[in-house]
């Protein structure tokens, strides 16, 4: 009997240890964009530093149409970490039903303004395109719908006096996509908002001849949004490219939500900071980062979480 009742407890012990064991179990859900551009590497690289930083951590990276989704999807609690675009951040605070939001997104998050998205419209040489003028009556693809690079094509080619009607032909496709449409000679360019040196551009231009067309600072200033400022492209950035070439920069972001715990925020944004240089190896944009400007410009508030680290560290008050 003393057995059997010795028994019985062992076994509610183990049931009641493994049911706390689960209840333990973080998700961490990392929202990117398309597998061919820079948010997707750069979450596989956050995924890989949150599982080893992160107790009994369940991490997945989830490729989207980018910044617009990932809002959306954090608002509604199905992720807790992802990346944006800082204009696109500021309309779905405000709720701006022009760039997809119809209801300000009020439980978003700020963790750490990271590095810069250039704009980056980039032809086939054979296109003809040479100047931002020249992609009148061409075929043009201008990135997901209503994605962080769409809400950009729309901002800059509204600044340069063209609107969508003014191309022949007008595609949403991500980035690798529409690369592989202007190989094979379906469409003339594409303007692709990212870091420098984004894969889909770099195999672009190592296929076919490009030209990089410049957004100059005057286009840029007639946006008339502060998130974009005057920036440039570095000669050789890609196959071709022997000059610099002016375009418009815009702030990237990593946001969560006020749903998921401080604990869990602070982790992700210490683990995000001290392997900067390991993530650095997931892309080249990451060595821009620098926590030095993380909160300089956040257009929502910072997680309780995020501010914890910041005040650990010093960078704030």
């Amino acid at each position: 009997m003393c057995k059997q009742v010795r028994a019985y407890w062992v076994g509610i012990a183990v049931l009641v240890c493994g049911t706390l064991a689960y209840a333990q179990t973080q998700y961490i859900n990392i929202l990117t964009g398309g597998t061919s551009g820079v948010y997707y590497p750069l979450g596989v690289g956050l995924s890989q530093l949150f599982t080893k930083a992160i107790p009994n951590a369940k991490v997945s990276v989830q490729a989207t149409n980018a910044s617009a989704q990932n809002l959306l999807l954090l608002e509604a609690g199905r992720g807790e970490i992802g990346f944006t675009l800082g204009d696109a951040l500021s309309d779905a605070w405000a709720g701006n039903a022009e760039a997809g939001f119809k209801a300000p997104l009020k439980k978003l998050r700020a963790i750490a303004g990271i590095y810069r998205n250039f704009i980056q419209i980039v032809a086939s040489a054979d296109s003809g395109i040479r100047t931002l003028a020249d992609l009148k009556g061409k075929r043009i693809s201008v990135g997901a719908p209503r994605s962080g690079t769409e809400l950009n094509a729309r901002a800059i080619l509204k600044a340069g006096g063209m609107s969508y009607k003014d191309f022949s032909e007008v595609e949403y496709l991500p980035f690798g996509e529409s690369v592989e449409l202007i190989k094979n000679r379906q469409l003339d360019a594409t303007l692709q908002s990212a870091g420098l040196g984004v894969a889909s551009l770099r195999d672009l231009s190592t296929a076919v001849k490009v030209v990089v067309v410049a957004v100059p600072p005057d286009v840029v200033k007639k946006v008339g949004d502060p998130a974009y400022q005057s920036a440039i492209i570095p000669a050789k950035t890609y196959q071709g490219q022997d000059r610099d070439v002016p375009t418009a920069s815009i702030q990237n972001y990593l946001v969560t939500h006020d749903g998921v715990p401080e604990d869990v925020v602070y982790r992700m944004t210490k683990a995000f900071f001290e392997g900067l240089t390991q993530l650095a190896a997931s892309h080249v944009a990451a060595k821009e980062i620098s926590p030095n400007d993380a909160i300089k410009t956040l257009p929502v508030p910072l997680h309780p979480g995020a501010a914890r680290y910041y005040r650990e560290v010093g960078r704030l008050k």
